[in-house]
Parts: structure tokens; sequence; C-alpha cells
């Protein structure tokens, strides 16, 4: 058996230049050294047995919540009566409920392992899916979709918490990336396979749009629930590892304790995370480019059936776009983890979703509009993911963490209810103001993005400048102290 820990004295390293596995750690007058290929097989066998389940979990709940829309194309408002913006409404006050239950569900994952508060939350929202196919009225939609979505609203958050803690900070982006890679997979085929429903037709006394949450529920339970068992409490308990690799982890989380902290949930980092401007400024900054990306759900099919496809083309269409943001997303995170870039490549994705937007704005020929569609989707999902897990990874401990990141999303969420504003029917097909609001945001959001790169470069300056002189500690706690080492810009 190779040996995990060696206490052969090291230097400490600070400038995060080298992989995490690398870097030797001082706990306790000793020097903890873990082996690269065992923390390397570890890794594997997480990539292996959770990254799919993460992004099966995603895929379906993004199924579960978005084919609402696609329920109300096979008559849902004509069955319950819906009149006015009751619609509109639904889903609004469910995106309260996701914002609301953000923090509460990373929490819960902290607290309680990511099985038990995952699969607790893959438990609520199936059984809100099979409720949606039976509700009668507006009341009982309203209840339903809020309890989903109350649900639903700390899957992506807690991956990415339990993601960092998996893996080390230069790796993490490709894995929490899998929230916008569901959400490209959830929208180049959910149409597909709500229109394929659609054919059946009423069965057995129940609409289409109820079979369409019916046949959901199944593949959710079926699906899901086989996931659900390789879900680990933590990384060093994960039943797929063998003894050596358990210990290897148990290691790591010791190495890491200036970095990731205490098990210990501590009320000190409650302040300390709300009073954290990077928090707040990478939070508005996450706003308000997701109002673009809200948008480009509404806007992509409209405009293509603006080209006069009828509504199965139109789902084939969207494919093509969907395939390049998927790749884009792939390609940009891939060399972000690598170049160990964040704001920097953040802001570059900000100038495609702009020209795209644009393209929209200034031309009502709908062949340039769909290639518009082509140029912003280059930028618009790696933002988000970039945004997620630039802050996953710059917050320490886990506890300020748990509060700093949730608190951010949320932010990013409010979107949801802006962006159901910006797209009234009556201004169909081309929609300027709001393709014009989301190009203005996005632009917006590229300037804040460098405030916060610009914010993180300073407090890298102060510690650099610091050790330069032979400082042993600054007198901060968490990602803001020496002991953190450097921020990833």
């Amino acid at each position: 058996m190779e040996k995990a820990l060696s206490t052969e004295k090291a230097p400490m390293d600070f400038n995060d230049k080298q992989p995490i596995e690398d870097q030797a750690y001082e706990i306790r007058g000793e020097v903890i050294e873990i082996d690269p290929k065992l923390e390397a097989n570890a890794r594997r066998k997480f990539d292996l047995y959770v990254l799919p389940v993460s992004v099966i979990f995603l895929v379906l709940s993004s199924l579960d919540r978005n084919n609402l829309g696609n329920a109300r194309v096979f008559g849902f408002d004509r069955d319950l009566k819906l009149t006015g913006n009751q619609f509109g409404n639904i889903n609004t006050l469910s995106s309260v409920m996701t914002i609301l239950f953000e923090l509460p569900w990373v929490l819960a994952v902290k607290r309680w392992g990511a099985n038990k508060a995952i699969g607790t939350a893959f438990v609520l929202w199936s059984a809100c899916t099979i409720g949606t196919a039976f509700v009668q009225n507006y009341g009982q939609v309203i209840a339903v979709r809020m309890i989903l979505n109350a649900a639903e609203a700390g899957l992506a958050q807690g991956f990415a918490f339990l993601f960092s803690t998996i893996y080390p900070r230069e790796l993490a982006g490709k894995r929490i990336m899998t929230t916008n890679l569901a959400q490209c997979i959830s929208g180049a085929f959910g149409g597909l396979f709500a229109y394929g429903v659609q054919q059946m037709g009423d069965r057995a006394g129940l609409a289409a749009w109820r079979w369409l949450f019916i046949i959901e529920f199944l593949i959710t339970v079926l699906i899901g629930g086989i996931g659900w068992i390789f879900l680990p409490k933590s990384a060093e308990t994960a039943w797929f590892l063998n003894a050596e690799e358990k210990e290897t982890m148990r290691l790591k989380k010791m190495r890491d304790t200036a970095l990731r902290g205490t098990d210990k949930f501590d009320k000190k980092w409650i302040k300390i995370a709300l009073t954290d401007p990077f928090v707040w400024m990478l939070g508005t900054a996450f706003f308000t480019s997701s109002v673009a990306i809200n948008g480009f759900g509404v806007f992509l099919p409209t405009i293509i059936s603006g080209m006069g496809y009828a509504s199965i083309q139109v789902n084939y269409l969207t494919i093509p776009v969907y395939v390049l943001g998927a790749a884009s997303l792939c390609l940009q995170v891939y060399f972000s983890d690598k170049l160990r870039k964040r704001g920097l490549v953040i802001m570059a994705c900000c100038v495609p979703v702009a020209v795209g937007y644009l393209i929209c704005v200034g031309t009502a020929n709908p062949h340039a509009g769909y290639a518009g569609m082509f140029i912003l989707v280059i930028g618009l999902y790696p933002i988000s993911t970039l945004a997620v897990t630039w802050i996953t990874t710059n917050l320490s401990p886990d506890t300020k963490r748990s509060i700093g990141m949730p608190i951010a999303y949320s932010l990013a969420n409010v979107s949801n209810v802006v962006s159901s504003q910006l797209y009234p029917d009556q201004q169909g097909p081309r929609y300027q103001q709001g393709n014009g609001i989301s190009a203005g945001l996005t632009i917006v959001a590229g300037f804040l993005y460098g405030t916060c790169w610009l914010l993180l470069r300073k407090r890298n300056a102060k510690k650099a400048k610091l050790l330069a002189e032979g400082a042993t500690t600054n007198g901060l706690e968490g990602d803001q102290s020496l002991e953190a080492g450097m921020y990833i810009l």
C-alpha cells in the first residue's frame, strides 16, 4: 500500500501556481503531503460515480420545471381556466421560492451531506411533478409549483458546494459546468420530448399535458432513483472509495483545513459573508448577466417560428444552437481551469452575448436573428458557470462558502422575475425592448465582473506585499487570510 501521508518538512507555497495536491500544508507542526496519484485515483471515481448523477439530476429537474411552458401549448391554461396574467403569476411566485430556498439547501448539504439533502430534494420535486399532472385549479397549481421550485432551488448550488470539497480549485470549473450543460441538454431535447408526448393525444381520460408530467415523473423516479444511490454523504466517506482512497480524502480534508475550515458551523461567518463586498459585487454582476440567459430561452423558439417553420421544425432548429452552446461551454471552462483565469474569460464572454442581442434589435430579418443566436450562445453559458465557479472556489472556509455562494446565486435568480416582464406577447416576434435591455445589462455585467476582478487583484497584491516582507499573518480570517493563499482571478 502506498503511503498517503508524509511528514517530510516542506515550505509553504501561497502562490497557487501548482495544483493543490503538489503543495504541502503544515498542521500541528507536521506537514501533510498526499500522494498525487492516490488523490487522482479518488477523483476519477468521483467523476465516474457522482459527476454523471449531477448531470442527470439537473437535466431532470430542468425538464420538470420548464415543461410547464410546453404544457401551456397542450391546453394547460384552457383546462384550468387560467385568465389574465395568472400563468405569469405562477412563474413569478415559483421564482421567489427558488430565491428563498437556495441558501437553506446548501447549508443542508454541508450539515447532513449530499445524499440526504439532495435525496430529500429529489423526493419532494418528484412528488410535485406527479402532483402537477392532477391539479384542477389555479390555487393548486401555485401550491404545487412553488413547492417544486423550493425543492429544486439548491440542486445546482448543492452540487457546486460538494464539488468544491472534492476537487482542487483549478479543477472545479469543469465539474460545476454540469449545471449549464444540463440546461443545454434539456433545451435541445426537452421540446422534442414534449412534442412526442403531445402526439399521444388524450389517453385514459387525461389530457396530453397531464401525460407529459406523468411520464416525466416515471422517468425521474426511475433514473433519478438509481442516481441517488451513488451520492455520498461527504468526500471522505464515499461508499465507492476503497479504504486507502477514503484515508487519502480524509488527509486531504486535514490538509485543506486552512482553506476549508472545520465541519463545525460557526455563526461568525454569517456576518463575514454578508459584509464581504466580493459576494455582493459578484451577485449583482451575476444578476445582470442572468437576464440575458433567461431571455434566450424565451426568444430562440420565437425567432425560429418567425422564419415560417412548423413547431416540430422549430424544435429541430434549436438543437444546433444548443450544441454550439455546449461546445463553447466545455471549451471555455476547460481553458479557464487550465489558465486559472475566471474574470477575464467572463468579461470576454459578455461581448458575443451583447452582439447577438443587438443583431436582433437592429434587423427584422429572422435569418440574421437566427445567426445572432449562434453568436450569442458562444458566451452565454460560460458566463454563469464561471461566475459560480469563481465565487465557489474563492470563498473559504466551507461555512462562509455555504452562505456567500447561495446569496450570489439568489441575486442572480431575481433575474427570473425581471426577464418574465421583458417579453410580453404584444411585442413579439422581434421583442426589441427585451433584447435591447438584455444587451445593455450584459454590457453592464461585463464592467461589474471587471470590478470583481480588480477587487481580488488588489487583495492578492496586499497579500503578496506582506509575504515579501516576511509576514506570517495579516490578522484576517478565511479566504482573506495569508494562510488561504491567493485568490484565483
